[in-house]
């Protein structure tokens, strides 16, 4: 009798035992396929880029996970100026542009290039001062223009100009520091109001066509120039603006402009990004 009871409580054990085993590995399993590298790897990204994407806050991972499958997304992850709020733009845009590379596309769709030029137009935020952005997706109002507007010393300009207050005391240490090696750097365009903007544009319009105007100049409150921020420099002896890369004055300037807080604002073979032909 004692030995039947015995039996029959180690069977009792032993079918615990495997209950409670079968209860953990049932938690265990469910926990897995619930997990969001099961889910990731379920949707086909290798254990890598699980890795990569894991590495995000939950929110952006749980945004992914509502995605199908994007064989580019790490590549996207990855790159130096990638926003993640942008990600949806990145992958419009390489699904219609697939001869672009990954780079290329963050570049684009970063600055707006995604759209047409002069659409979803915003309002400058103009409280960033010199950090403001002005272009063909940013404007300004037509009455915008900064306090410390100041005139221009014939000495460093053709003509009549005027400049921020700010750039102009960094353009004369510029200029200074160019006449030292007998390099003397001109002014020839400046601080420009909405309406003189306006004016050059329908100009430019009429003579040779909206695109060829597109393409050269900016629409009134789309124009850099009114921000007071920005110059247009020549030196002596050129005829043509075109001929300035060739003189002596441009080689300082790509090597010495930073120094001073300036940037060659229209580079070559950058026209789809900056919507002007290289100036």
């Amino acid at each position: 009798m004692r030995r039947r009871i015995k039996k029959k409580v180690w069977i009792a054990i032993i079918i615990l035992i495997l209950i409670i085993i079968a209860i953990i590995s049932g938690v265990k399993y469910y926990k897995h396929v619930n997990s969001i590298p099961y889910k990731l790897e379920k949707k086909g990204y290798s254990k890598e880029e699980v890795d990569i994407i894991t590495s995000l806050d939950a929110n952006k991972v749980d945004d992914i996970l509502n995605l199908e499958y994007q064989k580019d997304l790490t590549t996207f992850l990855k790159e130096d100026y990638f926003i993640y709020e942008n990600l949806a733009n990145y992958i419009d845009y390489k699904n219609k542009n697939n001869d672009k590379s990954i780079s290329e596309i963050i570049a684009l769709v970063n600055v707006g290039r995604n759209q047409d030029f002069y659409t979803n137009v915003q309002k400058t935020d103009t409280s960033k001062e010199n950090l403001m952005l002005v272009n063909k997706y940013n404007s300004l109002d037509k009455d915008f223009k900064f306090d410390d507007i100041v005139d221009v010393s014939i000495q460093h300009c053709y003509g009549s100009q005027k400049i921020r207050k700010e750039v102009y005391d960094k353009f004369k240490e510029m200029f200074n520091a160019a006449k030292k090696e007998n390099l003397t750097i001109i002014i020839n365009s400046s601080y420009r109001t909405y309406d003189y903007q306006k004016g050059l544009w329908e100009r430019y319009a009429d003579t040779n066509g909206e695109d060829w105007a597109d393409s050269y100049a900016a629409r009134a409150g789309h124009s850099e120039h009114q921000t007071g921020l920005a110059i247009d420099v020549t030196t002596y002896g050129v005829v043509k603006q075109e001929d300035f890369e060739t003189t002596d004055e441009f080689k300082w300037l790509q090597e010495h402009a930073h120094e001073y807080g300036f940037i060659l604002r229209y580079p070559k073979d950058k026209e789809n990004i900056t919507g002007y032909d290289y100036e």
